[in-house]
């Protein structure tokens, strides 16, 4: 085969690459991280420096703790050292601000630290709930004072039975922060400043009986809905 390529094989090998995008259409980046978070009157919010370096050397550097504080309780959550957080008391917001944009590690966490800063905001001035639904013959979910099955982690601890079909009743115990009511007997409201503990605790009866695609039994949480499969024939 002859060295030099002929010409009607030379558009074939121009302009080719193999990193070629899929997609013709540009990249849409978030903008998360740089939206401001709006701060309601009755919530402070401060920013604590890391404490002072001791002389023995440390490969990690202490994170910067942010303080929410408003009429449903305290929170308080670590950012990255590189962040910054610019605070204007006229207008009531706030944002998080980075170095390099460029940075992968920098734009990964920017968006999330932003959204963890604005569920604390919403928590000490709102309160973050879920609602679970108990669908099934027989299911029923009270909140009680004691519990036989379970010993508590705290005095005072409240705890969630269950009756969804086993031999025994399930008995939970509510995480601290947490409270738990039943306008129902097939519902149960869980409230709490945090977010993340809410939301793992309705996951965690949720498990008890997920929801099944035949009968449409199960503990479904918020909005939750499936997609009834056809009955098997024999």
């Amino acid at each position: 085969m002859p060295s030099v390529l002929l010409d009607f094989l030379l558009p074939a090998f121009v302009g080719t690459s193999a990193a070629r995008p899929f997609s013709c259409s540009s990249q849409c980046r978030s903008r998360v991280g740089n939206a401001p978070v709006t701060i309601p009157a009755e919530v402070n919010l401060r920013l604590l420096e890391p404490p002072l370096k001791r002389k023995v050397a440390s490969r990690v550097e202490p994170p910067q703790i942010i303080e929410v504080e408003g009429p449903l309780g305290k929170m308080s959550m670590a950012i990255p050292t590189y962040m910054t957080l610019d605070q204007n008391l006229v207008t009531r917001k706030a944002v998080l601000k980075i170095p390099d944009r460029k940075e992968r590690k920098h734009r990964e966490m920017w968006g999330t630290t932003r959204a963890y800063l604005q569920n604390h905001v919403l928590g000490v001035s709102e309160g973050h709930n879920a609602i679970l639904r108990l669908v099934g013959v027989g299911f029923r979910a009270s909140v009680e004072l004691t519990a036989t099955t379970v010993k508590p982690e705290y005095p005072g601890q409240q705890y969630v039975s269950l009756k969804v079909g086993y031999s025994h009743p399930i008995e939970l115990g509510l995480p601290r922060g947490v409270k738990a009511s039943t306008p129902q007997p097939t519902r149960i409201l869980l409230e709490g400043t945090d977010k993340e503990a809410v939301n793992q605790f309705a996951a965690e009866i949720r498990m008890w009986r997920k929801p099944e695609p035949y009968k449409g039994k199960g503990i479904f949480v918020n909005g939750e809905t499936i997609r009834l499969k056809a009955k098997k024939i024999k």
